[in-house]
């Protein structure tokens, strides 16, 4: 994990922390909004407010702000696969990581569009990640589906594409909340939304895995 140059020194103080984090903030904004490619340092800075100087005693290069926000979000966004149980029941399983991958993309959706545009751009920075920790956390959750699976008490199916296809629909309404908005009207894009979506992908997901109890 990247570790900021101030935080480095024996006794960060407590203005140092409140710089990093307007910092970062600042850098969420801009990488969010235009990527790592086209966001700059001095964009940076001057949506936090302070001078390139300053902003590089705390973080040297673009690298290491980006570094540190891609690091919180692979954390924050795997914690609701990491929570999946095995010993519950999949319907309820399932609906509680669809509703909080939805709750992560309402409250969230710089770092989903963060995330999103590191993706696009070939993972450059978090290949390793996603070829090591996200793949095994990914692999055992297939396993575990694929146990439901064997048991009866969902239908057969591909485990991985299911977690890929909860991940794009849930992340949609981050990715394309202007989009979603826009299409919807303001009758019913109002944070209603995301309960209505909620309720869809429910119906989609647990109703498609039920099994038909004539076939039991």
């Amino acid at each position: 994990m990247t570790i900021p140059r101030a935080a480095k020194t024996l006794r960060r103080t407590r203005i140092q922390e409140e710089k990093e984090e307007q910092i970062l903030e600042a850098a969420l904004d801009v990488f969010s909004a235009s990527g790592f490619r086209g966001s700059t340092i001095d964009q940076i800075a001057e949506v936090a407010g302070m001078s390139k100087p300053n902003l590089l005693y705390y973080f040297r290069t673009k690298e290491a702000m980006h570094r540190a926000l891609i690091d919180r979000v692979l954390y924050t966004w795997l914690e609701p696969l990491r929570a999946f149980n095995a010993e519950g029941n999949p319907e309820s399983e399932i609906r509680s990581y669809i509703r909080r991958k939805l709750e992560m993309a309402r409250d969230f959706p710089r770092e989903s569009r963060l995330f999103a545009n590191e993706v696009l751009q070939g993972a450059p920075h978090i290949e390793d990640e996603l070829k090591g920790p996200l793949k095994e956390l990914v692999d055992e959750k297939a396993e575990v589906i694929r146990a439901w699976a064997k048991s009866g008490k969902i239908v057969k199916c591909d485990p991985y594409h299911l977690i890929f296809s909860i991940w794009s629909t849930t992340q949609h309404y981050a990715d394309f909340d202007v989009q979603v908005r826009a299409v919807l009207g303001q009758e019913h894009s109002g944070e209603g939304r995301f309960e209505d979506a909620a309720r869809f992908l429910e119906q989609l997901f647990i109703g498609g895995l039920r099994p038909d109890p004539l076939e039991a």
